[in-house]
């Protein structure tokens, strides 16, 4: 089953950092958030990856066209005609990545739309190449084959802003809770999964898939939520960035495989 990654928007909440490259390349640690979303597929078994591009798409092209060289160690030599390369102690991630582009201005259902070539006529995974999460992907493609409805969407509770007071009738204070889950609603984190069937309910570049498409679908009873009480977050400010780096950097990143650097 492939994993969809959508990764072409401007990323204009977070402008600061989205000047000079898309949003799914800012970095967490020493790798970009988007390779930290692959991975969290990548570490389920699920290797094969379609990228929707646009905004700065080349960037991500460029980061691919040259990740062979990044973990390894590399002699250039100038010496002769040839210019020759030499990569020693190669590493990389067995990953098979076709990097699509879906336009500039297209909605979120118009870039699902626009690879449907690439998907096939078979099931496939969808994301948000800003938001993280340490799920289990086995247990969420276990949960849509069991239901065999054409759509999963995992819903999650999103860490609230601010800490909460704990007060008794008469204004006592008994405790402190630190920034918890939102209010008891669920929200829509991403991480689909999606029959091809889906494709029929985008109708064109504009669509946006959270509107008509996803609307569609739980109108006809044809979408379900897998929850997800586990962590989750996304990237949509440069303080949610600066959340998630200080988790990998200190080691405490949920999404983080263990034994990874």
């Amino acid at each position: 089953m492939k994993a969809v990654i959508l990764a072409g928007g401007y990323g204009t909440r977070i402008s600061e950092e989205t000047q000079l490259r898309p949003k799914p390349m800012i970095e967490i640690g020493d790798q970009p958030i988007l390779w930290h979303v692959m991975n969290v597929y990548a570490q389920h078994g699920y290797r094969e990856f379609i990228v929707c591009l646009g905004y700065k798409g080349n960037v991500i092209k460029e980061y691919f066209a040259h990740y062979h060289l990044f973990g390894s160690d590399v002699t250039f030599d100038f010496g002769n005609s040839k210019n020759e390369i030499t990569v020693h102690n190669h590493y990389h991630d067995s990953w098979k990545v076709t990097l699509v582009d879906t336009g500039k201005e297209t909605m979120t259902g118009g870039r699902i739309r626009r690879i449907r070539k690439y998907v096939g006529d078979e099931p496939f995974m969808l994301t948000y190449g800003d938001g993280l999460s340490d799920i289990n992907i086995e247990k969420l493609v276990e949960f849509h084959k069991a239901h065999g409805k054409l759509a999963t969407v995992t819903a999650v509770q999103p860490m609230g802003r601010f800490g909460v007071l704990q007060l008794t009738p008469r204004g006592e204070v008994q405790g402190f809770e630190e920034k918890p889950n939102g209010d008891g609603g669920w929200v829509s984190g991403g991480f689909f999964i999606l029959q091809p069937e889906v494709f029929d309910l985008i109708d064109a570049d504009m669509t946006l898939w959270e509107k008509e498409p996803m609307s569609r679908l739980a109108a006809s009873g044809q979408l379900m939520a897998y929850h997800h009480n586990g962590f989750w977050h996304p990237m949509d400010t440069l303080r949610d960035r600066n959340y998630l780096e200080d988790l990998w950097k200190s080691g405490r990143a949920p999404w983080k495989k263990k034994g990874e650097e």
